[in-house]
């Protein structure tokens, strides 16, 4: 009986609601804040003097008149599949292993979040990445010389996955995945801050946080998160989408190192951090988001399950 305790915390209920929770906060943060990320993916894969010295807000009103409203909702059915999973995934790991940390009677701190953030990164990379490939290429489909010929064949993520498969095998379906392994440090970092912050509240009392708190220490947590390690977002998206940069004139199989070189190279340390903007817009909003609407989800789940006596076994 003693052995099947650790099972028992990898496969709890309260793991399954965090879950839940996590996957359909992302969901509602993603579709409310989706059209700044369309901004954040053109401008990572775009030549740099396409949309040169743009705002977010020009670049967004530049979109709309050249390509119609609905470009920047292009792809959005795949997004939230693929997030809907991979924040499942990272929600369920991340929780199960905070359970196992609980029962071993670990001392939580900022350190241990930050290697159970980074381990339950580990994992999901390794689960989801060909999703976020078929939804990368899928997002910029239709769009001529930056999309690489063969999304043609495929309008579905179940499609893509399949295709992708016959067509370039593992190596395409995991393309990126080493920069996406070197960014488990992303949403490491965001849990470590968001985890320490909400400590720091609940242990000054604060057990009613308001949904704004949360809202905030999400958006602090994602901003840190996200500006220590956005480079190799970049040189990940441009990797999935299958290197398609004209102004960068690389070998299709170009890997991680080179691409990094040769973009600083060419571009400067400017072109690591291009679109920024956007992407802090995005991520910070829908981080914060969706950090609030897990939080009411994952607490009134539980608050129901307190009064109705728990869960059956």
């Amino acid at each position: 009986m003693a052995q099947s305790k650790p099972l028992n915390q990898v496969f709890s209920y309260l793991s399954w609601v965090h879950a839940v929770s996590g996957a359909t906060g992302s969901v509602i943060a993603m579709s409310a804040f989706y059209p700044l990320d369309t901004v954040r993916s053109r401008l990572q894969l775009e030549e740099p003097e396409r949309r040169k010295a743009l705002s977010t807000w020009e670049v967004l009103k530049q979109l709309i008149a050249e390509e119609g409203f609905n470009t920047l909702y292009r792809g959005i059915v795949p997004v939230l599949q693929s997030l809907c999973i991979s924040n499942f995934v990272y929600f369920y790991t991340f929780h199960s292993m905070k359970a196992l940390r609980a029962a071993a009677d670990v001392t939580p701190s900022a350190l241990s979040d930050l290697l159970l953030g980074s381990l339950a990164g580990v994992v999901n990379v390794f689960s989801t990445t060909p999703f976020w490939v078929v939804n990368t290429r899928l997002k910029m489909k239709g769009l001529g010389y930056r999309v690489k010929d063969n999304s043609t064949h495929y309008d579905n993520l179940l499609d893509g996955l399949m295709y992708i498969g016959r067509t370039e095998g593992a190596k395409g379906l995991w393309a990126g995945a080493l920069p996406s392994l070197l960014l488990v440090t992303n949403p490491a970092i965001q849990f470590m801050v968001y985890e320490s912050l909400k400590r720091r509240l609940l242990a000054d009392g604060g057990r009613n946080v308001s949904s704004v708190t949360f809202f905030a220490i999400g958006a602090v947590a994602k901003a840190v998160a996200t500006v220590l390690t956005y480079p190799l977002q970049v040189i990940q998206t441009k990797l999935r989408h299958g290197n398609t940069d004209k102004s960068l004139d690389l070998p299709p199989d170009t890997d991680m190192l080179q691409m990094l070189l040769v973009m600083l190279k060419k571009q400067g340390l400017a072109g690591l951090f291009r679109g920024l903007e956007a992407k802090l817009l995005q991520t910070v909003l829908t981080a914060a988001l969706m950090f609030m609407t897990y939080e009411k989800i994952a607490r009134f789940v539980t608050t129901l399950l307190v009064r109705g006596g728990g869960p059956r076994k």
